[in-house]
């Protein structure tokens, strides 16, 4: 399939170096897709550890409930199907 470019003389296609760097390209983005979706899952878990944090203030006595579920936000990134497939912890 040949691939276009916009130029100030119109569309034109791509030379065979260009295609190349082009298919070059496509194939670091596709390769990047699991540490780009892992980067949004941590930071997704990581405000969600955020929101509790006052739960481990040295004057509050956290519940085991929370506990479980603050070890479970932490164990997201060991989750089987990680980082396409999420079970998200239940927060108490």
């Amino acid at each position: 399939m040949t691939n276009y470019k916009a130029t100030p003389n119109g569309t034109v296609a791509l030379t065979p170096e260009e295609e190349t760097q082009l298919a070059l390209d496509r194939a670091e983005h596709a390769a990047g897709a699991d540490d780009r979706a892992a980067a949004e899952v941590r930071t997704e878990r990581d405000a969600k550890l955020s929101a509790t944090d006052w739960t481990a203030s040295t004057d509050v006595t956290m519940t085991a409930e929370m506990t479980t579920y603050r070890k479970a936000l932490r164990d997201v990134p060991a989750q089987t199907g990680f980082p396409t497939t999420i079970t998200w912890p239940e927060a108490p």
